[in-house]
């Protein structure tokens, strides 16, 4: 039986010198001082493990921050937990847990670090979308809701409220709750498996096709009037997208770094792209008129398309874009992202053009896990082909014509 160590006054403790190696000043029922050959001093509880029954040691802080009387009660307090079964070690651990979830859990303030996180690996009109959906309307309903015991009924009713006016949006803030939730899994924030169960909350609804005009009769009253739009930035980028078929916030959003109007050819930054690689563009003569016309007007700042005073953004905002097509009569008709339906579709039914080339251009993702792999055909001079004979055809049509001309040409 060991033999039982008495209690020690704290005269004793302050008085105990350190040595060459670090020991151990025992003060009965577990409790013990740490001396280090530095000077410096612990508490420590030593007890056997309730699960394993090897030997460990609790740390109760350091000495004379917490006196020997502070000490014989963290001591006790540890005792106890182990006498009910419980390591005290993983106790405190807990605690911490439960108080660093308590401090950084509210929804608002994990969502932002789960935006800034998903930032690094998302294309800026991905993020844009994402930062948009949690600020305007998860946030303002969730705002201090602990992520930690965040429900699905407290969930639910958000989802559905974004769902009876805008039911994409809320297919994607039903995705953008379950990456954060797990991030606050992962980030120690909220308990490993406790998912929400968000699946078939959002009522489904029959997704439509993007507006797009595909008819050549109807192309040329669009080109019409987007000439006479009455913002000169505004047309040339919405000549630009219409010319070279990227998504529209990649063209709002163009620096002129990118742009070489000599070689006529603008590389767009992985970075900015949907798919994450670079994506050169060839520049029919027509898009090289716009640019340097443009250039002209506003001259060589940092973007293409700079900002009108009222904006917030550094550049042109791709929303822009979409008004100026309302505001022409367009709504429902034809979209901004429209145009690349209407390049796909008219260049590969009327032009003949090979749908390879095509998707190239719109750098579409390949289709299964092979050509993802292996298929890093860019197309570059077929496109560079293609891409003028599109320019010339919507030339053609906004021509003015007769109608026997108009069907001889189209």
């Amino acid at each position: 039986m060991p033999r039982r160590v008495k209690p020690k006054s704290e005269l004793v403790f302050r008085a105990a010198k350190a040595r060459a190696r670090s020991y151990l000043l025992a003060d009965g029922n577990g409790l013990a001082l740490r001396v280090q050959p530095n000077g410096t001093k612990t508490w420590l509880f030593r007890y056997r493990r309730p699960s394993t029954g090897k030997e460990n040691f609790h740390s109760l802080g350091p000495y004379p921050d917490i006196t020997l009387t502070d000490a014989r009660r963290s001591a006790t307090t540890a005792r106890n937990l182990v006498r009910e079964g419980i390591d005290p070690v993983a106790y405190r651990q807990a605690e911490s847990m439960a108080r660093k979830r308590m401090a950084e859990g509210a929804f608002h303030l994990v969502a932002q670090r789960w935006l800034d996180f998903k930032r690094k690996e998302w294309a800026n009109e991905t993020y844009r979308k994402a930062e948009f959906v949690v600020r305007e309307y998860l946030t303002p309903a969730l705002r201090n809701k602990p992520i930690s015991t965040l429900a699905t009924p407290e969930v639910k009713p958000v989802l559905e409220a974004i769902a009876s006016h805008a039911p994409n949006l809320a297919t994607k803030a039903r995705q953008y709750v379950g990456g954060i939730v797990t991030y606050a899994v992962q980030n120690g924030l909220r308990e490993d498996g406790a998912a929400l169960t968000l699946r078939g909350v959002v009522p489904r609804h029959r997704k439509g096709h993007i507006p797009a005009i595909t008819k050549p009769a109807d192309i040329a009253p669009l080109v019409l009037a987007i000439d006479a739009y009455k913002s000169p930035i505004t047309r040339a980028a919405l000549k630009l997208t219409m010319l070279t078929g990227l998504r529209p916030g990649v063209v709002a959003a163009v620096p002129w770094i990118e742009v070489n109007l000599e070689t006529a050819e603008w590389h767009v930054a992985a970075e900015r792209m949907k798919m994450r690689h670079d994506h050169i563009v060839p520049l029919p003569k027509q898009a090289i008129a716009v640019l340097n016309e443009l250039q002209s007007l506003t001259g060589k700042g940092h973007y293409v398309f700079p900002s009108p005073a009222r904006q917030k953004t550094p550049h042109l905002h791709r929303d822009a874009l979409s008004k100026a097509l309302r505001e022409m009569g367009f709504q429902g008709k034809h979209a901004t992202h429209g145009f690349r339906g209407m390049l796909r579709t008219v260049g590969r039914e009327r032009l003949g053009m090979d749908i390879d080339v095509l998707e190239a251009q719109l750098a579409h993702a390949k289709r299964g896990d092979v050509q993802k792999a292996y298929d890093r055909t860019t197309f570059d001079e077929d496109r560079r082909k293609v891409m003028q004979e599109w320019a010339d055809y919507i030339d053609r049509l906004s021509m003015p014509t007769t109608e026997a001309g108009a069907s001889k040409r189209i």
